[in-house]
């Protein structure tokens, strides 16, 4: 399965879009988004793929994602989201506090876990575990960037928006 690894998209629909058509063409079959939507509409521009995310600290329109997640068929975890993919146990965390983050990370039970936050791409083995960030979809005058993870091979590749 490909997983598309989004974060930080902050209300700019256009990016998002050209990262959907980008999924769309590498066949991703699931959006992970790890927060700082700004809006439902950034959820609802992410219909057509499977989504499964969480809040970040900029995400204060809490009710309105919710419906938004509910509307799409998607899966919002609240602040970190645990999932099961072929490397075994996974995590999903916008990393606003670094106790969390760390906690996650050194915590052994994860392979992988997925951030944000930072609008840095991010991936890097700790141990036995990876983590990834896929930057900023937004982009804030800089580069915007999305991941998409190849489970079957481990691949994760960053794209410019």
């Amino acid at each position: 399965m490909k997983l598309g690894l989004i974060s930080d998209t902050h209300d700019h629909v256009v990016h998002i879009r050209k990262a959907m058509a980008l999924f769309h063409r590498l066949g991703v079959e699931r959006i992970v988004h790890a927060g700082d939507y700004g809006s439902p509409a950034s959820v609802f521009a992410m219909e057509g793929i499977n989504v499964w995310g969480v809040l970040g600290n900029n995400d204060g329109e809490i009710k309105g994602l919710e419906r938004a997640f509910d509307r799409i068929g998607g899966i919002l975890f609240g602040t970190v989201g645990e999932f099961s993919f072929s490397g075994g146990k996974g995590a999903i965390y916008h990393g606003t506090l670094s106790a969390v983050r760390e906690a996650l990370i050194y915590s052994g039970r994860y392979g992988l876990v997925i951030l944000g936050h930072t609008h840095v791409p991010r991936d890097q083995w700790i141990g036995n575990t990876r983590v990834l960030n896929p930057g900023t979809a937004h982009g804030f005058d800089k580069e915007a960037t999305v991941m998409v993870l190849d489970e079957t091979d481990g691949r994760a590749e960053m794209f410019r928006l």
